[in-house]
């Protein structure tokens, strides 16, 4: 069975996060890179022009633009993002994502841990 995360959770590994020619032609591609308890880190690959309308999450969120740029919409204003920026977004935060161009990102969703 293949697994579901390029990464395990339970020892080390590494990922790619640039792979040469491997370019989306339309739409958006997702792949998990680590899927652990209360943490998740994704990579995902838009085609110019495509975007994600305004949503929310129950996680905070980093997002890392690894290739490309983005127009980052959060608390009601647009702001463009580049490649070596960082967004923090805390839970429930709305915000919404445009592909300038061609773009990479890295998104790491961490969940609070369960009340006791």
């Amino acid at each position: 069975m293949k697994p579901s995360a390029l990464l395990p959770f339970d020892r080390d590994g590494v990922a790619a996060l640039q792979i040469p020619g491997d370019r989306v032609a339309h739409g958006i591609v997702s792949q998990a890179l680590l899927t652990a308890p209360g943490l998740r880190a994704t990579l995902f690959r838009f085609a110019a022009g495509q975007e994600l309308s305004e949503h929310t999450s129950p996680a905070r969120v980093l997002v890392q633009v690894i290739a490309g740029e983005c127009e980052f919409s959060f608390a009601g204003q647009p702001r463009l993002i580049k490649p070596g920026e960082l967004l923090h977004l805390p839970p429930s935060a709305p915000h919404a994502v445009k592909a300038v161009g061609d773009l990479t990102l890295l998104v790491i969703q961490a969940m609070p841990p369960a009340a006791a």
